[in-house]
């Protein structure tokens, strides 16, 4: 365990974005930096746990209240002081900043990742998006994974491109971005519309839903259209990032056609 002359728990080294330890937590919240997940011990609240909680809730952050046994087990440092802090590797930016860009452009794409819980996933996904020209992607506050630093280095620094907004309700989110004149389209194996009769020459908003249950029933009816991805093999899914990679390139596919038809 290190820590400085003052009784600090340090932050581990390297990239993780794990901050251990009271003050260390307190003095990143100090200085701006954006926390994306908040551990916190299940004992009384008070005092410094109680300071650290309500900034971090009134910035924005998750925060999840564990045993002991949780943080123990999080811990680089074995001295969390009974609270651990995930800073984001990037400032997430509000949605109206992701409308504004993509204003300009035809029949743009914004992506919504429907809890995506794998930092892996939501890496490659981000990846995919910056080369497929996506103006932006949505995720959920709660059951999603953030911009830590496993979905940086998965997404091989397009998380420096593709902005990324953090919402408390997607259902809000997609009646924000149906009144801005978004065709909604959900994926998922039960879907009704092939892929290749979809038609994406229009704004558009593809909803990948999460690694194990897909697509909320609440999202999956606000769907206009729910597509599915023709499969031939003995394995009837895909994984979360590769149909997202599927989808939007079909995107670019009908966009591409479309642009040298014109």
């Amino acid at each position: 365990m290190k820590s400085d002359q003052h009784g600090r728990a340090a932050e581990p080294s390297g990239d993780s974005g794990q901050i251990e330890g009271r003050n260390a937590v307190i003095e990143a919240l100090r200085s701006g930096r954006t926390i994306d997940k908040l551990y916190v011990v299940k004992d009384k609240i008070e005092g410094q746990l109680g300071y650290i909680v309500s900034t971090a809730r009134a910035a924005g952050a998750v925060i999840s209240q564990c045993d002991r046994r949780k943080l123990d087990a999080l811990s680089r440092t074995g001295a969390h002081q009974g609270v651990i802090a995930v800073a984001a590797v990037r400032e997430y930016v509000p949605l109206e900043q992701i409308l504004e860009a993509a204003a300009a452009r035809e029949n743009p794409t914004i992506v919504i990742c429907d809890g995506v819980t794998d930092p892996h996933n939501l890496g490659a996904i981000i990846r995919t998006a910056d080369a497929a020209g996506v103006s932006g992607i949505v995720i959920p506050k709660r059951g999603s994974a953030g911009l830590t630093a496993v979905v940086a280095k998965t997404s091989a620094g397009a998380v420096e491109y593709v902005p990324v907004a953090r919402v408390s309700n997607i259902p809000s989110t997609i009646r924000t971005l149906k009144e801005k004149g978004y065709w909604i389209f959900g994926s998922d194996l039960a879907g009704s519309t092939a892929l290749s009769a979809s038609d994406f020459n229009r704004p558009s908003v593809v909803i990948i839903g999460s690694e194990g249950e897909g697509i909320g029933r609440l999202v999956l009816e606000m769907c206009d259209y729910v597509i599915n991805i023709p499969m031939r093999g003995k394995i009837n899914s895909l994984n979360a990032s590769v149909a997202a990679g599927v989808i939007l390139f079909e995107i670019v596919r009908q966009q591409q056609d479309e642009f040298q038809r014109g």
